[in-house]
């Protein structure tokens, strides 16, 4: 089949696999003869750290170079919490132990050792990014110069490049967001859903993913999208009545991170705006502001173009909407953690604009891709 390929064709898978290898050769920069790859992880100076990881060989970094994939790998070396001693590994948790998902996988592809099971955490994003590459070539074929750009600005979007820089949540929760959307094209409701239920346990946003669901046909169609429902919901409502024999209440952790819809938005663009505009501005400062109109004009266009049978496009609302009342913690930095919250816009955006024409292609592409400039700037990755 590869033999019937154009030249065109063939420069661009040739490409898209360069680029993998890019990946590859980036993630192989971190490693660390003694400490492997837990650089990745982001452990802050030790105070705190469970037991069972001060006996290991890791990395660590100071206060302000510590990141939040080391309190999901810690709940992955306690991932029942039965150890008291995991309280004081956590910033906040009742709201990290929520999100239980991603350090359940790595206590499984470690096989209970608490070694593997760090080189398991700090390497799942870069094994379920390679998934992810290959998955989204579904969509998006690299075989063109329109579908190669697509896919690496997926694949390569800033929130997908840091999930796997610092082994955080964001880059599994779009693998399994990207499986239910394609289970859901095939009209396999209840398997859609199980999968959005299992999401549910990685961060509980992940469940706007129910918005993707195809719609229930044929008889007692009503109760069929019931029974979905519970099922894309129960696994979280499990855990969190487990978690609540623990903590007493969860249902405060993580409600600071909503804020007044649209509001958060206009200060964050105002503010960059003033910077960049009238300010001092920096390179980052600049890449800021093109993250935040980026993000304006994905809503734009799935507006514009309301394609509202695509579960691609329901999905990618639900978190537009969702980038509208978050918090202005999430904007904070450069340029923030909203690349990550919003990842499966960024996704979205792009396999519904495979379906434009050539007349307004580009222009869509580079202002809704203006993420990629920022992310560039993480390739290679560097250790800390």
């Amino acid at each position: 089949m590869t033999a019937h390929r154009t030249p065109s064709q063939r420069i661009c898978a040739s490409a898209a696999i360069g680029l993998v290898v890019l990946l590859l050769a980036s993630v192989a920069r971190l490693y660390h003869p003694r400490f492997g790859f837990t650089e990745m992880i982001g452990f802050g100076d030790g105070t705190g750290e469970l037991p069972a990881l001060q006996a290991l060989p890791h990395s660590r970094h100071p206060p302000w170079g510590s990141y939040d994939g080391q309190f999901y790998a810690q709940l992955a070396l306690e991932p029942l919490l039965r150890d008291p001693a995991i309280d004081k590994a956590l910033d906040l948790p009742p709201y990290r132990a929520r999100r239980i998902l991603f350090s359940w996988t790595a206590w499984a592809l470690g096989v209970g050792r608490p070694e593997w099971i760090l080189r398991a955490y700090a390497l799942q994003n870069v094994l379920v990014w390679l998934v992810l590459a290959a998955l989204m070539t579904r969509w998006l074929a690299p075989t063109t110069p329109r579908g190669l750009a697509l896919w690496t600005a997926c694949l390569f979007s800033h929130g997908m490049l840091t999930s796997v820089r610092s082994a955080l949540l964001d880059g599994p929760s779009m693998l399994l967001i990207a499986l239910a959307i394609a289970a859901s094209e095939r009209q396999r409701l209840l398997v859609s859903a199980a999968i959005v239920g299992i999401a549910g346990l990685g961060r509980e946003t992940n469940l706007l993913a129910v918005l993707g669901l195809p719609r229930a046909k044929g008889p007692h169609a009503w109760a069929k999208l019931g029974l979905a429902l519970v099922m894309a919901v129960t696994p979280l409502l499990l855990w969190q009545d487990y978690l609540r024999s623990i903590y007493r209440s969860t249902s405060a952790a993580g409600r600071d991170q909503i804020d007044r819809p649209l509001m958060v938005y206009v200060d964050v663009l105002s503010q960059s705006l003033n910077k960049v505009l009238w300010g001092d501005p920096t390179l980052l400062d600049a890449f800021k502001l093109g993250v935040i109109v980026c993000l304006a004009v994905q809503l734009a266009y799935l507006v514009y173009r309301r394609y509202y049978a695509s579960p691609w496009w329901r999905v990618a609302l639900g978190y537009a909407v969702l980038m509208l009342l978050v918090h202005k913690v999430v904007w904070d930095g450069y340029p923030g953690a909203v690349t990550r919250v919003t990842l499966p816009l960024a996704f979205g955006f792009n396999v519904l604009l495979a379906r434009e024409a050539n007349r307004g292609f580009w222009g869509w592409y580079v202002l809704g891709n203006l993420h990629v400039l920022p992310a560039a700037m993480l390739l290679p990755f560097h250790p800390g």
